[in-house]
């Protein structure tokens, strides 16, 4: 199928407003938040408050005895099955034993919030502390308490690499690292750490469940992964696949935090028990001390250089702290090692990926979940280079960048690489070779590339005999407009305006399979299925046209919303109104999944991703300035040049390209999750810094765009990439300014002034 401009085209490549818009900026547009069943209970859940410890007693006899208490569920009210995404080690409720702070060990359904809260508090738990870890160096040491005895007998991807406290042990080797380090004219060694944040989403977590008399499980939530959640509350509760529904009635953000199970096992756990509707909602505490995080990190990096400034050899590992429990951690581990290598032509590489158990909170994905720890690692190493050697940082990266056709550190080969225009433009619109006319002024870049992941969609498109069309998706739209991106595409195949068509998402039992709104794929993989469903309708369609004009199909022209031939014309809607009544109406599916990607298996172990579809490429440039006294950081100017491949709607590309910088700075300068042996002490929106649109600098976005050979027109991945480069092009800035570097983020003011 040709996926690049259509001889229609008219909606593809403009500002088109976002077909959900008026619903939500009017408050039309029903929230998972919102959502209500009749004689609903209301359900809250009792967490661990020590990091590991054995449950000596449990006593839910108060609790149980309250007026209003419907339902206390623990560990032993029913059957529970492990799960996880990459390896079963998550437990819905602790059975014996905690293993962090926030572990649930039991809930409560109740007439009231006020009631569930009071039921809560009125559960007895009593511990026996045991040894605990925090730190994932020290969790790698041989005596290191374990946290998973069993870890070897859960069921897991064949894939994550499982010892001690390692959930999954990722590498890339190419070449011979020691001779290139042997042959280098410097070698330089640095160790960077990267702390938890949250995703920041507005809407905390929230799902309301009920089972009907069929025995069928019905959950409305916000999560990211309809299917994916799907499965998991079967696997959990022992059931079918089709004996759990799930609707995602809307979704106030989710960023890769609400990617995993939530709040939606508890609520079906206590709506069997009660028999009635529950909702189970994550207070603002809970999603700050109890949530997916993005996992902290230590990031180790060894390169080797020659006199030019050509890499030679490069050593790294990244280290990734998913806490008690694994989640997406050998994932991210894993992709984090190609992050490692960078944009960069390196001979001789030896690149590891490491997820680690500890005692802190799992960990989660969040929004290019293996991009900025490692980034903010090697790109701030490239300026600590490019200094040492007196050699400008631009023309640093411009020696060593891939270009088309070069070898990623996986043997792909590399194509629509816009890289090296990104880089010149960002550092163009910066002002790169004007000096500051300040001092205590600096200008900092940082590169990067992304993929736009796989994963199959489906697309059920529908003709009425309104002449609308009605495509049925299986994604979440989560305010990224990739499904207005979609419509766009789908009117100029099927020669109408955008308004023509209308999109249903999000219910398991009625759209077909997606993959989930993840990994910057939806627009791309969605369109592309819904572009096949469009071929197959209109194939449908051109016979019954032909008939009902006479005319052979060859003579159809698709012109003016209807089929034309000579004189003769007939109008989707009446050539709809026929099919309702002689073909049985007009429905076409279509399915797509991006073909596997070529690379060297002789050069990986245990990779997840190791092709990348359609690699998007960006640049990103600051012009900062630091007060000398206080250390405060002021961005004067933030420009992003991104490869989007081709711009379907440039407005909504650039709504997310300055929203993903605005989460970057937030991890730069002011985000962290401060954990003291594995309890967060900053759980509120006082003490944790995210960016208010006060703190939000003047970002300019530069689309650059060099055609995908798969996406739809040429488009690539948007969502995820524009987060990733902040941090170190913040650092970079910042050691610009000081002459000082710091090593672990967040590049806080205290850091820099006692630095």
């Amino acid at each position: 199928m040709n996926m690049h401009p259509h001889r229609n085209q008219v909606n593809v490549g403009t500002r088109h407003k976002r077909i959900d818009a008026l619903g939500k900026v009017t408050g039309a547009t029903i929230y998972a938040s919102d959502f209500s069943l009749p004689g609903m209970l209301h359900g809250r859940i009792l967490r661990s408050e020590h990091a590991h410890a054995e449950i000596v007693a449990l006593d839910l006899s108060v609790a149980e005895a309250m007026p209003g208490v419907r339902a206390v569920v623990t560990a032993k009210t029913m059957a529970f099955h492990r799960y996880g995404n990459l390896v079963k080690d998550f437990q819905v409720f602790a059975e014996g034993r905690v293993s962090y702070i926030g572990q649930a060990i039991a809930a409560v359904a109740a007439d009231t919030p006020e009631i569930a809260e009071a039921a809560m508090q009125a559960i007895r738990v009593e511990y026996r502390p045991l040894p605990a870890v925090f730190d994932p160096i020290a969790a790698m040491q041989p005596d290191a308490p374990v946290l998973h005895p069993d870890l070897l007998q859960y069921k897991a991807s064949p894939l994550a690499d499982r010892a001690g406290n390692r959930s999954g042990r990722t590498t890339i080797t190419v070449g011979d690292v020691e001779a290139g380090f042997r042959q280098s004219y410097r070698v330089y060694e640095h160790r960077f750490r990267t702390p938890p944040i949250h995703a920041g989403y507005t809407e905390p977590r929230v799902a309301v469940a009920q089972w009907d008399a069929a025995g069928i499980g019905t959950v409305w939530c916000n999560t990211q992964l309809l299917f994916d959640t799907q499965a998991a509350l079967a696997e959990i509760f022992g059931v079918n696949v089709t004996q759990i529904r799930v609707i995602v009635p809307a979704i106030g953000g989710g960023f890769g935090g609400k990617l995993r199970i939530g709040m939606e096992h508890y609520a079906l756990a206590l709506a069997r028990v009660a028999k009635r509707p529950v909702r189970v909602f994550s207070t603002s505490h809970e999603e700050l001390s109890a949530a997916l995080f993005r996992y902290g990190s230590v990031i180790e990096v060894k390169t080797g250089v020659d006199r030019e400034g050509r890499i030679l050899a490069k050593q790294a590992r990244a280290i990734i702290d998913t806490g008690a429990c694994s989640g997406s951690g050998p994932l991210v581990a894993s992709t984090a090692t190609l992050i490692l290598a960078g944009p960069y032509r390196i001979p001789n590489l030896l690149l590891e990926g490491l997820a680690i158990y500890t005692n802190n909170h799992p960990g989660g994905s969040m929004r290019a979940p293996s991009g900025p720890m490692p980034n903010f690692a090697i790109e701030s190493q490239m300026d600590i280079i490019a200094a040492d050697l007196g050699i400008d940082p631009l023309e640093f990266r411009l020696c060593n960048i891939i270009h088309e056709g070069d070898l990623s550190a996986t043997g792909q080969v590399m194509t629509g690489v816009g890289l090296e225009e990104c880089l010149l433009k960002a550092a163009d619109a910066i002002g790169w070779d004007r000096k500051n006319p300040e001092n205590n002024r600096g200008k900092g870049l940082a590169i990067g590339a992304w993929m736009t992941s796989r994963g199959s969609s489906g697309a059920y498109l529908k003709l009425s005999a309104d002449g609308r069309f009605t495509l049925m998706v299986g994604v979440v739209e989560l305010g990224t407009g990739a499904l207005t991106g979609v419509a766009q595409i789908l009117a100029d195949e099927l020669g109408v305006d955008v308004a023509d068509i209308s999109v249903v998402s999000a219910d398991s039992h009625i759209t077909p399979y997606d993959f989930g709104s993840q990994g910057s794929r939806t627009m791309a993989t969605v369109a592309n299925a819904a572009r096949l469903a469009a071929a197959n309708l209109l194939g449908k369609m051109r016979p019954l046209a032909a008939k009902a004009l006479g005319v052979p199909e060859a003579e159809l022209q698709m012109r003016g919303k209807g089929f034309v031939a000579g004189e003769k014309s007939i109008s989707f809607a009446a050539l709809a109104a026929q099919a309702q009544m002689s073909a049985g109406g007009l429905i076409a599916e279509g399915t797509y999944i991006a073909d596997p990607i070529a690379y060297d298996a002789s050069r990986v172990r245990n990779h997840f991703s190791p092709g990348w579809p359609s690699p998007s490429f960006h640049a990103h440039a600051v012009d900062l300035q630091v007060d000398p006294m206080s250390g405060e950081i002021t961005i004067k100017d933030y420009v992003v040049a991104q490869d989007v491949g081709y711009a379907i709607n440039p407005s909504n590309l650039e709504g997310q390209i300055e929203g993903g910088v605005v989460q970057g700075i937030g991890q730069a300068i002011s985000e962290e999750l401060v954990q003291v042996e594995g309890r967060v002490l900053n759980a509120n929106l006082t003490d944790y810094k995210m960016p208010t649109i006060m703190d939000v600098p003047p970002i300019r976005v530069v689309l650059v765009e060099h055609p995908s050979a798969t996406g739809p027109y040429g488009a690539k991945g948007v969502g995820e990439p524009p987060c990733i480069e902040p941090p170190a092009a913040i650092a970079n800035a910042v050691a610009s300014a000081t002459g000082k570097r710091i090593l672990d983020l967040p590049v806080t003011a205290e850091k820099i002034a006692r630095a």
